[in-house]
């Protein structure tokens, strides 16, 4: 034994899946003295050990799937023991002993799966019992003094014996909470307990012969009843007593004889999943669309047809899983393809013809099965062209004739961008003349200037007048000479003038340029220098640059990394800082530059000073094998561990070794060949030298590093070989005790949803197991690891360091077994061929051979696909060609509105306050606040078309008079439509939209049946139709409607109309001078603290404010504004000193045009119909048009701005910028008098010129809550 001393202070281990078989159990658990749970699953026990005796703290023996016959031993004397797991053995009720049902705190007995004939003797002593499970077994009969006195269980599985009835003391359980009885012959069983066990939430009664007759009448009193299982049985319709559950979430009636479904299912107001498989449904009633939580529905093998599905099926919002497989279903409903979530739909073995066209969009879709179905055809998929967006055709003739434009334009603008018209570039041709007479005239200027100053110096000079001493005192430094430093020795020429990402190693001194394969790899005795060269929002070159200090590199290495990296900024001539970063304590900004992905790997390189030792590698040999992924398997390091069958990798340091049996598959070496490549790259820092052998033509070397040739090199691998399944321990420290638990990494893997059982094989471990904050031991049998995270303690560190001792000493092992340290980031690769995926290297496609390149068609193929795509429509940029939109003229928006107005009947507003609607007064209208939500119910006069068909008449006349009357009487109601309209402020949360669908929607909904339509808007994004209601008087405050500032404050409101005159708003911006401009109109309020006179109002006109607009910016002073507030119309630059500017602020620069506004264009750059597209918002777009996840171009008549979204891809970001300049070069032929220049914009950045382009510009909207 390791005399470690680490055992006496162990809690738990687990050392399930061991081979304790001939009676081998490690002595070692005796010193576990403060054993509190043991595991001993899986290890082929036959009896219980005999070293359990000295665990007398033990609580929790857990000794399942086993070969055991008796429990007879030490479980008697351990006096704390609580729990005794020993399910799937071959348990008799002879090999139960009686006195461990005296122990006073057993709580947990599970012996199912075992041989039990009748309950165990003396189990009623056990008063404390909590979970009692006994399924699986051969009872018959259960004694009634056993639920007297076992009253406090929890959970009680009697399932899978021969159980004919059930002990009416059964009701005396009250506490229970699961009761599993299938597979029992229950018949004769009424189960009149079942309705006094109020606290029971799980029932299964699968196979126990249930009809209508032998079930209670009524279970109401079961209120926490959620999952109930009756498949299996003989029932004709759903029982009665089941429609009165309120919380059941799980009901499984498979396999029984239901023909048809009540309507009263719609109290399962809670059900997830619903099993209604194997049945004679023919039909589900309209009732199952309310049951909105419903996430799983499975209805194979019924009766169901096209009509049997309801159409609202589309309600369930939240369904995930749909079966209906073994039906005679033609179509499926259009609905089913609103359930967004659906990521299950199997439908095989059905009569369907095809399936609707929206199928393509249900994106979460993992299993879709319509096997069987002869008839099937499957609707056309939309054309997926991601990998072709990088081979997009951006070029402006091309673009013009996808767009439709005629040859003569396309011919046009080729000419144009061949010749030499643009006005810019003749001109710096012309100054870049040498010969040009102004050039002259300059020269013979400047000349004269020289030759005056030259001679007035020369009188200074020789009339001694003393020079003027400097105003500012010069630095010590000014004055020398500095030399000029070449850093071509260190650095190239081009080093930083490319975008992307250069990396330095120090070695001997100097900075080493490091391959790209091996960035984000750092050597602990090595100290590097990166550089990240990237272009700022101007498009100009900028750099950051850090130096990496090792935690093991020399004082030299630090020195000199410091010092090159300073040199490197020199050299580019770089503004930033160069930046420190140390091992283990990298800043979030350098882990970016690696993508967050970084690795430590032992050693480095030659110090300056010192010369470091040469690494000491343990040799050793490895059976590879795995047909998929590769496996290595450490073997003793002799001759006689070859096998002809295997392919052997001898791992000897510098020198890999690949040895090849005589019928080893190429395969198997050719894997073997790549895991030499990831040692060496990874681990030997690619001086290792790999050797390619094959038997019978081995070097010398290779025999002397197994000791010796064998005489012949026989099979020695059994035939029926199983590879150790490895253990992965997280070793848990707490206040002086350990323990060891075990992952079940098949269970608890990257899957969030339940396995397929046929996965459960071949699952293997996964890196995302292990936390940086742990310390895990893998025992692998022949191999011990320990992985130690990032940011585990020490304590646990010291700890696991002698568990893993402990753990390979006490358990039967081969010789030629290690214990191997692994640091997180550091890993060898023996240690990462363990787990799934977990390969940083290369990645190679063994499947791929040339067989495959033929069957797909080889490259005669890929030529003939490539010219088929050549002509499809890769990018849709038509938006980019088409005119601007011209603004409407007035009368024509007078007339609209006019038109609007007069259908209007009527108008009622409602207004959020606190949690309830209330109605709004109506000198209120048109006042709105971006803290509230609004509601307008709209009432229009719709004409009625009466048609006088031969159909009509018929049914009129067999009509009566009393029905006739009637319809004469709701005649005129069907006249009118109701819009509700529902504003939503900026800074409103989305509780105003959840109120109104709850309470005001449903009212509106029961008044007008059929005839209400629910229009959402946000601030500044209103229906048109809306905003004629108020006839250009529509005001935009900031904050609540009843929220008044203590003290007052001035506010400005800014009136301004976007592409016509039905657009026109009034909003609120921040008081400040500086955002006045000559073209708009401005409503200054500046209030008073006095009660006679509450302030003064300004209606501010610019010089080049439209007339009309100033004669409504007056209308609309006087509408917001009554007699107790002084009223005063101003034009620009005759504002009074006193409390205008007073007011505003101060005085300050202004724009006085308002050009933009004649140019003004944004469009949307996005691919998310599946190839990229260019879309143009309308002319009244506003700032939360701004789509984060897209890019937007803004066209201001002088430069055209590309706005990038915090949620933007790369790929749209190149190809935004591809369609920019297109729209550049276009609108430079369009209109060569306003040259576009292209700008950057990144959101929360934008400047001045750009967001004046958006009426009443604030800080972005933030997700509503």
């Amino acid at each position: 034994m390791a005399a470690t001393g680490v055992l006496p202070f162990v809690r738990g281990v687990d050392l399930s899946g061991n081979d304790f078989k001939g009676g081998y159990f490690p002595e070692h658990v005796k010193a576990m003295t403060s054993l509190r749970w043991l595991k001993l699953n899986r290890t082929g026990l036959c009896y219980l050990p005999e070293e359990l005796a000295a665990l007398q703290k033990l609580e929790h023996l857990s000794v399942s799937h086993n070969s055991l016959t008796t429990l007879h031993g030490e479980l008697s004397g351990l006096p704390c023991l609580r729990a005794i797991v020993a399910r799937a053995n071959s348990l008799k009720n002879s090999g139960v002993p009686d006195d461990i049902f005296q122990l006073d705190d057993l709580s947990v007995l599970d012996l199912s799966y075992n041989q039990l004939t009748e309950c165990p003797r003396e189990l009623e002593n056990a008063k404390n019992m909590l979970v009692l499970n006994l399924g699986h077994n051969s009872i018959d009969t259960i004694p009634n003094q056993l639920f007297i006195n076992l009253t406090d269980l929890l959970y009680l599985d009697l399932s899978d014996n021969k159980l004919e009835s059930l002990p009416p003391q059964m009701r005396r359980l009250v506490h229970l909470q699961t009761l599993i009885l299938n597979n029992n012959p229950l018949l004769h069983a009424q189960l009149r307990q079942l309705p006094a066990m109020t606290a029971l939430q799980t029932l299964h009664l699968r196979n126990t012969q249930r009809t209508q007759s032998n079930l209670p009448t009524s279970l109401e009193g079961l209120v926490n009843l959620a999952d109930v299982d009756l498949s299996c049985n003989d029932l004709s319709r759903v029982p009665e007593c089941l429609y009165t559950l309120g919380s059941l979430r799980r009901l499984n009636l498979s396999s029984n004889q239901i023909t048809e479904l009540s309507l009263c299912i719609d109290q399962w107001t809670q059900l997830e999943t619903l099993n209604l498989s194997r049945n004679q449904l023919t039909s589900l009633p309209v009732s199952i669309c309310k049951l909105t939580k419903l996430k799983k529905m499975y209805l194979n093998s019924n009766k169901l047809d096209f009509d049997g599905i309801p159409s609202g099926i589309g309600k369930l919002t939240n369904l995930e899983e749909f079966m209906a497989a073994n039906n005679n279903l033609e179509l499926i409903p259009e609905s089913l393809c609103r359930c967004s979530k659906l990521r299950k739909l199997v439908l095989n073995k059905n009569r369907l013809v095809t399936l609707p066209e929206a199928i393509h969009f249900l994106t979460d879709v993992e299993i879709l099965d319509v096997r069987e179905n002869p008839n099937l055809v499957m609707p056309p998929k939309p054309v997926d062209r991601t990998s072709e967006w990088y081979n997009i055709d951006f070029s402006l003739q091309n673009q013009l004739r996808l767009a439709g434009a005629s040859p003569a334009t396309v011919a046009a603008a080729a000419a144009a961008g061949s010749g030499t018209k643009d006005p810019l570039a003749r001109k710096m041709r012309l100054r870049r003349r040498k010969d040009s007479a102004q050039d002259d005239q300059a020269k013979q200027v400047l000349k004269g200037m020289s030759d005056v100053a030259q001679e007035k110096n020369k009188k200074i000079e020789e009339s001694g007048e003393a020079k003027a001493p400097d105003l500012k005192t010069r630095r010590w430094d000014q004055g020398l000479e500095k030399p000029q430093l070449d850093y071509s020795e260190f650095f190239s020429e081009d080093v930083g003038q490319l975008p992307g990402l250069c990396v330095w190693q120090i070695e001997n001194f100097v900075p080493t340029l490091v391959d790209e394969a091996f960035h984000g790899k750092f050597y602990e005795a090595d100290c590097y220098i990166v550089l990240k060269t990237f272009l700022d929002e101007n498009g100009s070159l900028s750099w950051e640059i850090y130096y990496w200090i090792g935690q093991e590199s020399t004082l030299d290495k630090k020195a000199c990394s410091a010092i090159h990296a300073v040199n490197l900024r020199n050299y580019l001539g770089a503004e930033c800082r160069c930046i420190r970063e140390e091992m283990g304590d990298e800043s979030e900004e350098f882990l970016h530059v690696f993508d967050n992905d970084i690795s430590y790997i032992e050693g480095g390189t030659a110090s300056g000073f010192f010369t470091v030792e040469d690494t000491q590698y343990v040799t050793r040999l490895y059976r590879v094998y795995g047909k998929k992924n590769v496996k290595l398997e450490p073997v003793a390091l002799k001759g006689t561990s070859l096998d002809p069958r295997f392919v052997f990798l001898l791992d000897h340091g510098l020198n890999l070794m690949v040895w090849r049996g005589s019928q080893a598959t190429l395969s198997s070496t050719t894997k073997a060949r790549l895991f030499a490549e990831k040692i060496n790259k990874n681990e030997r820092k690619g001086k290792a030298e790999i050797t390619l052998l094959t038997q019978g033509q081995e070097t010398p070397e290779f025999w002397e590093a197994l000791g010796g040739q064998p005489e012949e090199i026989r099979p020695c691998v059994p035939d029926d070989f199983q590879p150790h399944k490895p253990k992965l321990y997280k070793v848990g420290l707490g206040l002086g005790y350990l323990e060891l638990p075990q992952i079940n990494y098949r269970l608890s893997v990257e899957h969030k949803k339940r396995l397929k059982a046929d996965l459960m094989p071949e699952m293997r471990l996964l890196q995302s197991l292990l936390d940086t904050k742990s310390v895990y031991i893998l025992d692998c049998w022949s191999d011990v690891f320990i992985w130690i995270g990032r940011k585990s303690s020490r304590l646990v560190r010291a700890a696991a360091l002698k568990l893993s001792q402990e753990l390979c000493t006490m358990l039967h092992r081969p010789k030629h077994a290690m214990v191997t340290r692994n640091l997180e980031g550091t890993e060898c690769q023996v240690f990462k061929s363990k787990f799934k995926n977990w390969d940083d290297v290369l990645r190679v496609d063994y499947t791929r051979n040339a067989e495959t390149v033929l069957q797909d068609g080889g490259l005669a193929g890929k030529v003939r696909k490539d010219s088929e795509k050549k002509d499809q429509m890769k990018a849709d940029l038509t938006a980019l060609f088409l005119p601007r939109q011209p603004p409407m003229p007035l009368s024509e928006a007078e007339q609209l509105m006019e038109e609007w107005n007069e259908d209007l009947d009527g108008m009622e507003g409602f207004v959020l306050e606190g949690k309830k609607f209330a109605r709004l007064p109506e000198e209120e209208f048109g006042h709105f606040h971006t803290h509230d939500c609004y509601v307008f119910l709209c009432r229009y006069w719709v004409p009625v078309e009466y048609e006088e068909d031969e159909e009509k008449k018929k049914k009129g006349e067999g009509k009566g008079e009393e029905e006739g009357e009637e319809e004469e009487e709701k005649q005129p109601e069907e006249d009118f439509q109701c819009i509700v309209y529902f504003w939503q402020g900026r800074e409103a949360s989305n509780m105003g939209w959840l109120t109104f669908t709850f309470s005001l929607q449903k009212k509106f909904e029961s008044l007008f049946p059929g005839k209400l339509e629910v229009v959402r808007m946000t601030q500044q994004q209103e229906n048109p139709k809306f905003l004629s209601h108020f006839k250009r008087r529509f005001v935009i405050h900031r904050g609540k409607r009843k929220e008044r500032a203590s003290p007052p404050q001035p506010s400005l409101y800014h009136i301004r109309t976007n592409g016509g005159a039905l657009c026109t708003r009034c909003i609120q911006i921040n008081t400040d001078a500086g955002l006045l401009n000559s073209e708009f109109c401005f409503i200054l309020k500046v209030p008073f603290e006095s009660t006679d006179n509450q302030g003064i109002v300004y209606t501010w006109v610019g010089r080049a404010a439209d007339p009309d607009e100033a004669k409504l910016a007056e209308d609309i002073m006087n509408h917001m504004f009554d007699d107790s507030y002084s009223k005063q119309v101003i034009n620009e630059g005759e504002e009074p000193e006193n409390f205008f500017w007073v007011g505003i602020g101060s005085q300050k620069p202004y724009d006085e045009d308002a050009d933009y506004m004649k140019h003004s264009r944004l469009f949307r750059c996005s691919n998310e119909k599946g190839y990229f597209s260019v879309s143009e918002k309308c002319s009244d777009f506003c700032q939360d048009d701004l789509a984060d996840d897209d890019i937007m171009l803004l066209d201001n008549g002088r430069e055209v701005y590309m706005w990038v979204g915090t949620q933007t891809s790369q790929v749209e970001i190149k190809l935004s910028l591809k369609a920019c300049q297109v729209y550049i070069q276009h609108m430079r032929s369009k209109d060569p008098t306003r040259p576009r220049k292209l700008r950057l914009v990144r959101k929360g950045n934008e400047p001045w010129p750009f967001t004046r382009c958006f009426h009443a510009w604030s800080v972005f909207r933030k997700p509503p809550a």
